[in-house]
């Protein structure tokens, strides 16, 4: 395949995706309306009203299909197999919690088989940490992040169109990466895929959202994520791996990190992360993901010119990420 004509499917697969996963919303949010599957405020919540929850239904309905299909056509069957398989068994468990609170230790069970199987979809012959690590830690190691992953892309999707947004620009930065490096596969088809199918989702989770995203799509997504960040890595494209997510890992880490030392439950829903202060700081949902959207451009810039700059590319992306974690900090206080 030409770099033309890759470039011309990953377009066609956005807008497809774009398209299906906005009507695959209204269709969700009618459903959830009419069970009042709803999201309660609380004190820890960062909205008003109760909202539908579990439209990330319509983001993987999309995203699924064209995972499987782009699998078989790319020749990659049984990986693309061991990665969904996993994703359903999310997708399901999700689902459960969002109707009523399991326990967190069968969630994690489940998450830990989930990384297990998607491990068997990179391959063998690559290693995720550049041979830095022998084979067998350099599985365990990527299976961690992997599994942390997972768990802060839920943790992250706390306010209206936020993890929509991320995952238009990491998905969207996967896919222009591959595209770039001349890796004309399954990659960088599954990126525009999840890009297309969030975009879709967003237009009924911006400020106001009319409903959230749910554990039924934040950790599958996740999930999925993790995999194609994965295969960059193992591929040789280690530092656009980092970069893409490097704000989301950031906030995420920083905060587990800030309530363990305090002692807190890691696990219970909070309001601490960087972004949730500044929403609460300014008052709108909208301006905090702007801020941040705005800075996440310049690591997709970053990540894509790794290929031809290499390590030299995180410095800027931890400069972008330290200076929205500063902006984010200012809106706080505002």
């Amino acid at each position: 395949m030409t770099p033309t004509a890759y470039s011309t499917a990953l377009i066609g697969v956005f807008l497809l995706c774009l398209a299906v996963g906005w009507y695959l919303s209204t269709r969700v949010l009618r459903y959830l309306l009419a069970s009042s599957i709803m999201d309660i405020p609380n004190e820890r919540s960062s909205h008003q009203a109760p909202t539908p929850r579990g439209g990330g239904w319509a983001v993987m309905l999309t995203v699924v299909p064209v995972f499987a299909i782009a699998g078989i056509a790319f020749g990659r069957p049984l990986e693309t197999a061991a990665v969904l398989l996993g994703t359903l068994a999310l997708m399901g468990v999700s689902w459960m919690d969002d109707r009523r609170e399991l326990s967190p230790l069968l969630r994690l069970a489940v998450q830990a088989l989930a990384v297990a199987f998607g491990l068997l979809a990179l391959p063998s012959d690559q290693l995720v940490w550049q041979g830095w690590l022998p084979w067998g830690l350099d599985r365990a190691a990527t299976a961690f992040l992997w599994l942390w992953f997972v768990n802060l892309y839920n943790f992250m999707d706390g306010i209206d169109g936020l993890a929509g947004s991320e995952t238009i620009l990491i998905g969207g930065g996967v896919a222009l990466v591959s595209l770039v490096m001349g890796d004309f596969g399954l990659t960088g088809v599954a990126g525009a895929a999840l890009a297309g199918a969030a975009a879709g989702f967003l237009t009924h989770n911006w400020r106001p959202a009319r409903m959230f995203m749910g554990d039924v799509g934040s950790i599958p997504l996740g999930h999925i994520l993790a995999f194609l960040l994965a295969s960059l890595a193992a591929r040789g494209d280690w530092a656009a791996a980092l970069i893409l997510p490097a704000y989301y890992l950031t906030d995420a880490t920083i905060t587990l990190l800030r309530r363990l030392l305090r002692g807190e439950k890691i696990w219970q829903a909070h309001r601490e992360h960087f972004y949730q202060k500044a929403a609460r700081g300014v008052g709108r949902h909208d301006r905090v993901v702007l801020t941040i959207v705005g800075y996440s451009l310049v690591l997709v810039v970053a990540a894509l010119a790794a290929g031809s700059f290499g390590a030299w590319t995180l410095v800027p992306g931890a400069v972008a990420v330290a200076l929205l974690l500063a902006t984010l900090t200012r809106m706080s206080k505002a």
